[in-house]
């Protein structure tokens, strides 16, 4: 998958540029949508789609070099396989501006996080603690994108809202409108009957390939810690090829070979 131009701007203290004027939302926009906002039923709870997903590997699909699972290409988008790309628009820094996911192709890695619906409860305690580490990421050549069916005037009127009344302030990533619900649908994640999705979070590597997915059901928040402690194995893996990270790994914690008679050194010193 051949990479565009990035998003990346120049100025040093923002990933994104964007050559729109900033936005400010209307008196309209920025009632509070809770206000008004219907949630389903079922919406704590807990009704999950059938989704079903197999992947089959030959007794030597796995090699020293690479261990890492390459997946089939019909079973998207399956750990292995490479990312569904996109392009859609976004808010970041109270501007509207368009985000595609294979710009990031051969330059970061991104993790990809669904959450249900702007306005609600769990979400911007997922939302704001994803931007408040945000900087932790940058270090790891990572960026983060979030995604909701909202569109980019709701996300907007809730980013203009302050945390104290349950908004989320200025955020350091950009949040992804995905009002045709295209984006979740392609990544699984989408309650077809409820219309918005799962907190589903996937982490893309360099090459555009999808290494670690979680999918919560909605009353269920996500942790930003084991997000980072995955991420950083996942790149340890990648840069240590011959080498396998055990339950728990954490960077500069002991690594396993991946075979029968290495693995005993590992299991020896535990």
């Amino acid at each position: 998958m051949a990479a565009s131009t990035a998003l990346i701007s120049s100025t040093p203290s923002r990933a994104f540029s964007s050559k729109s004027t900033p936005l400010v939302a209307s008196s309209s926009i920025s009632k509070p949508i809770s206000q008004t906002l219907t949630f389903p039923k079922s919406f704590n709870g807990l009704r999950l789609p059938r989704v079903a997903h197999s992947v089959s590997l030959s007794r030597g699909a796995h090699s020293r070099r690479s261990f890492l699972v390459k997946a089939s290409v019909d079973e998207l988008p399956l750990v292995g396989n490479v990312a569904p790309d996109f392009e859609a628009e976004a808010v970041f820094d109270q501007e509207f501006i368009k985000v595609k996911l294979s710009e990031y192709i051969g330059k970061k890695y991104v993790i990809l996080f669904f959450y249900p619906l702007d306005f609600t409860f769990v979400c911007p305690t997922e939302i704001t603690a994803f931007s408040d580490r945000h900087a932790e990421f940058e270090e790891l050549n990572t960026e983060i994108l979030g995604v909701s069916v909202d569109s980019v005037f709701s996300h907007l009127a809730w980013v203009q809202t302050d945390r104290k009344s349950g908004g989320l302030g200025d955020l350091n990533y950009p949040l992804i409108s995905d009002v045709t619900k295209s984006i979740s649908k392609s990544y699984d994640v989408l309650i077809p009957d409820q219309g918005i999705a799962l907190r589903g979070l996937f982490i893309i590597d360099k090459e555009g390939v999808i290494q670690h997915s979680t999918i919560n059901n909605l009353a269920i928040g996500r942790s930003v810690d084991e997000t980072k402690r995955t991420l950083q194995a996942l790149q340890y893996v990648q840069d240590n090829p011959d080498e396998v990270c055990p339950a728990g790994w954490k960077p500069g914690e002991k690594s396993m070979k991946p075979d029968p008679k290495l693995s005993k050194e590992y299991f020896s010193a535990i």
